[in-house]
């Protein structure tokens, strides 16, 4: 009788390692679910600090709407975060327990880092809080050593050299271990005849620095202004002067309280600082405003805002002059926006925001109106969406409602130019037959980008303006 085939079966020395490591987990499942049990891993999840903007590298929790314990689901809002623009509620992607909050309310964490460990049920919750425990300790500063210590830059010797450790004064020593004198401590310890073995160590790693060897030596330290007294100075160290103008090494003033930076006022400080490096140029151009005033006048009550006018009348005259609407983000190339998004500064609460009106050249003022009171809501309540303040392709800022008559703005980087609108005052103003009279003038300041945008750009947009201005009825079409 013949023998019947035997089930196909792999020997583990005949089958190939990676063959063993793809088949050995659909084995095993499949075993698993023979034996009617299912094992099911531990699942703990990180949330993770968003990327709420395109400029934000840290994020500060302003409150957490779910806490430890609490059972969340898909899409639901676990956390207030405040990026370098607006607070945002941020969900969660997955179900489960709020096992440990990583980041209490208060604190900032980077982009990236996690905040919250999230467990897929009540049994994994103790999982999850020990390894919290461990992020904790992995995240805590390590202490430095006492100065007597094996640390000089090479790791500790191994346990049985201990015995090594004092060091014979004429004999050189590895660097990196007791008692190591700098060079002009040995050649004062020569000098005053001190023996380097007896001296109490207070340099920086267990270093004998020369102040050490004079106060063996019974010698008193003079009083010097130089602080490079106790060690001679490196070569670049000699100009001082140049190190003055450096806030790290100003004192600081008797009686002041420092105030750290929120995330907004630290974006605002970077984006100035960026500013600097673009070759920026300025043009001021005076505008009649007479009509403008009498146009604002019949259409004030109706929600409409100088603000709105001024936004308006800047996108007509950027749909014509589409070279002031581009942007320059390379340094090697620009690019022509297809839309005119005006970006109005707005000062609230802890810093500055740019709300974008967008589309300006293609609504009436009415609805212009209507979306910047609800820009303006959103932006003091900082809960602006991303689109609603980084969508700004030409910058609006007027400071003509609190009388300043005139000012330069500062170019945000990546757009092409920012309008800086003054006060309208009466002003004494000759017509073209040589008559006085009192007309209502305000003065306008553009800064441009001068690799995208030069000087006969900016005047003939400039002049498109002061048409559009002086003669608003396009402003109601």
């Amino acid at each position: 009788m013949a023998a019947s085939p035997a089930p196909f079966s792999l020997s583990a020395s005949t089958v190939p390692a990676r063959l063993r490591a793809a088949v050995a987990p659909a084995a095993a499942a499949r075993g698993r679910q023979r034996r009617g049990r299912m094992v099911v891993r531990a699942k703990i999840r990180e949330i993770f600090m968003p990327a709420l903007s395109s400029t934000m590298t840290e994020g500060k929790i302003v409150s957490w709407t779910a806490t430890e314990g609490d059972r969340v689901s898909k899409g639901d809002a676990v956390v207030v975060v405040e990026s370098d623009k607006a607070d945002m509620d941020v969900e969660t992607f997955y179900d489960g327990i709020v096992a440990a909050v990583l980041v209490p309310a208060g604190e900032s964490a980077p982009v990236g880092a996690p905040i919250a460990l999230l467990a897929e049920s009540e049994e994994e919750v103790s999982l999850a809080v020990a390894k919290a425990q461990e992020l904790a300790k992995v995240g805590q500063p390590q202490q430095a050593p006492p100065p007597s210590a094996d640390v000089a830059g090479t790791p500790p010797p191994p346990p049985p050299r201990p015995a090594e450790a004092p060091v014979v004064v004429p004999a050189p020593v590895v660097a990196g271990t007791k008692g190591i004198a700098t060079p002009q401590a040995k050649k004062l310890a020569k000098q005053h005849r001190v023996d380097l073995a007896k001296v109490t160590v207070t340099g920086p790693f267990g270093r004998i620095t020369p102040a050490d060897v004079e106060a063996a030596a019974g010698i008193q330290p003079k009083p010097k202004v130089a602080p490079a007294a106790a060690a001679p100075p490196p070569p670049v160290a000699a100009p001082s002067v140049g190190a003055v103008p450096q806030a790290a090494v100003l004192p600081p003033v008797p009686g002041a309280i420092v105030v750290p930076f929120t995330t907004m006022q630290a974006a605002v400080s970077k984006n100035m600082v960026e500013s600097l490096a673009v070759p920026a140029f300025r043009v001021g151009y005076p505008i009649l405003t007479n009509k403008l005033d009498e146009l604002y006048e019949k259409v004030k009550s109706k929600g409409v805002t100088m603000t709105v006018l001024l936004a308006k009348a800047a996108a007509m005259a950027l749909a014509q002059h589409p070279v002031v609407n581009s942007s320059c983000k390379d340094g090697k190339s620009f690019t022509y926006n297809s839309n005119i998004n005006i970006a109005v500064a707005v000062a609230i609460d802890g810093g500055l925001i740019t709300p974008v009106l967008q589309d300006a050249d293609k609504l009436d003022i009415y609805l212009l109106s209507q979306n910047w009171k609800d820009l303006v809501k959103k932006a003091r309540a900082k809960q602006l969406q991303p689109n609603e303040y980084s969508s700004g392709t030409f910058t609006l800022s007027n400071l003509g409602m609190f009388g300043v008559d005139r000012f330069d703005a500062i170019l945000p980087p990546g757009q092409g130019a920012i309008m800086a609108v003054g006060a309208s005052k009466p002003t004494v103003v000759t017509d073209k037959d040589g008559f006085f009279s009192v007309k209502s003038k305000m003065q306008v300041n553009v800064t441009a980008d001068h690799r995208i945008v030069y000087g006969a750009d900016l005047a003939a947009f400039l002049q498109t303006f002061a048409k559009v201005i002086e003669d608003p009825d396009s402003l109601t079409l």
